[in-house]
């Protein structure tokens, strides 16, 4: 489990059955420090553009992970791995740390493309596209989403939420890989669990044969909810 909060940056390359980072720092992310390979240890959890990964082999400067056909299929890794692109970098959350962020599984539901990025004061504003529409009905106006492994909140959505808009801070904007994207770059997105986890709760009782789950004041009032 991972909190969407960017502690480093590092470049990765192809390596066999997988990929390879690198702890080297891109100059452009003066605001980012590398972390030391004694941080981690075989077997350990990192997302890597919001992807989690499991470190199976700890080398002098980085790690190497196996990354199965799924996780290809669904993320940015293999396109950034053959580039040599730099990327996002966050161990697992520890049961003692801070949840600065939101709860991010680093299981990526699918690609999104950035559609626009405007200057706005002191802020950006990413417009973004899920590539499969579906997967808008989990987003509404100031809920959270992982983009490349970063917790950013909605700003705003058009109906359906298959595009949908974020304010970036000055802060993450340039202690992230963020500012390296351009109108058409493809980025992973992984929706909120809260989300998701509640259609399934919603949907597996209307499929039990007790009929269909309004979630409404009714609702809310039979089961202990009150105003």
């Amino acid at each position: 489990m991972f909190t969407g909060l960017v502690q480093a940056t590092g470049r990765i390359e192809q390596a066999p059955s997988g990929v390879r980072l690198r702890w080297s720092a891109d100059p452009s992310l003066a605001g980012v420090t590398p972390w030391m390979p004694q941080n981690l240890a075989l077997g350990d959890s990192v997302a890597v553009d919001g992807v989690c990964l499991t470190v199976a082999e700890c080398l002098v400067d980085g790690f190497r992970a196996d990354v199965s056909p799924e996780t290809l299929g669904r993320s940015t890794l293999a396109a950034k791995a053959a580039a040599g692109d730099w990327v996002n970098l966050e161990p697992a959350l520890r049961l003692a740390d801070r949840l600065g962020g939101h709860l991010v599984s680093g299981h990526v539901d699918g690609l999104g493309q950035v559609r626009a990025i405007r200057p706005e004061a002191n802020a950006w504003r990413l417009e973004l596209q899920w590539q499969d529409p579906a997967y808008g009905r989990y987003i509404c106006e100031k809920a959270s989403v992982a983009v490349d492994g970063i917790s950013l909140t909605v700003a705003g959505c058009e109906p359906g939420g298959s595009c949908f808009w974020i304010a970036v801070i000055p802060h993450t904007w340039g202690t992230t890989t963020l500012q390296q994207l351009r109108p058409g770059s493809w980025v992973n997105l992984e929706a909120d669990l809260l989300a998701k986890y509640t259609e399934r709760l919603l949907n597996a009782g209307a499929a039990s044969g007790s009929g269909p789950n309004q979630l409404d004041s009714h609702w809310m009032a039979e089961h202990g909810w009150t105003a």
